[in-house]
């Protein structure tokens, strides 16, 4: 069974983390677009065709599940990778958990990029899953790109920024990105005490696993990680290797071919 995740950077990397940990024999690919990265900022359409001819290559290495563990790329083409696929392969997004954070606590923060904090959408996930809670965006600048980098006194430095900007009554911080689980114990370090962190890297791979199971099919494999660059094959970044999440990927990984 070969799982595709499809990510401009490293955000990937805690949802591959956590397949690699739940289901370690399942074959991995790991397709990162540095070229094109960040896709944040980029018009609609150009992140559409870049993730379907990502999708399509995935398709074409024998992946039969695809991941979007981003949340630009499921915002901006989920509907479109699914419908370009076809139902024979399940393609899983992600969404930021506001929901459980907004029915354990009655105030929460979003940490996301200035993009996502600026969007429609988490103004409608917010609005949706609110659960009439305080739920305030909280944009932390340049987190993503410095995580990206493996820089990471400057994304400690970015944490301290986004820790003045959240207001101090607040019970719970969503990570609106998929990059800032890789931080995690050095955003909760600066935090106040007591403060949940909510991500969903952990509940996409549960899900990737559930739409695998039900496709009723063997299961086996390697578990090998190939990665591919903007469709070339490769290998992590060395920034990736920063962070237990990519030490963990590197270990499985496979020589480009």
């Amino acid at each position: 069974m070969i799982v595709a995740l499809i990510d401009s950077g490293l955000g990937m990397l805690p949802t591959a983390a956590w397949l690699r940990k739940l289901r370690p024999e399942l074959d991995l690919i790991l397709a990162l677009d540095p070229d094109g990265a960040p896709w944040g900022p980029k018009p609609e359409q150009w992140v559409i065709d870049r993730v379907l001819a990502t999708a399509q290559r995935s398709v074409d290495r024998g992946a039969e599940v695809i991941v979007l563990p981003c949340n630009t790329a499921s915002v901006t083409a989920l509907d479109h990778v699914r419908e370009f696929v076809g139902p024979q392969v399940p393609v899983v997004g992600t969404v930021p958990a506001i929901k459980p954070a907004a029915a354990a606590f009655e105030s929460v923060a979003v940490w996301a990029t200035a993009a996502t904090t600026a969007s429609r959408y988490q103004a409608d996930l917010i609005e949706k899953f609110g659960n009439g809670s305080s739920v305030v965006g909280v944009a932390c600048h340049g987190l993503a790109e410095a995580i990206d980098r493996g820089e990471r006194e400057a994304a400690i430095a970015a944490i301290a920024s986004a820790v003045e900007r959240t207001p101090g009554d607040v019970g719970g911080v969503v990570l609106g990105c998929t990059h800032y689980p890789l931080m995690a114990d050095e955003i909760a370090a600066q935090l106040p005490a007591g403060v949940r962190l909510f991500d969903s890297a952990e509940a996409v791979a549960a899900q990737t696993l559930r739409r695998i199971d039900a496709l009723n099919r063997p299961s086996t494999g390697e578990g090998t990680v190939e990665v591919f660059l903007s469709g070339r094959p490769g290998w992590l970044p060395a920034s990736a290797e920063a962070f237990p999440a990519g030490q963990l990927l590197a270990a499985g990984r496979s020589q480009p071919s």
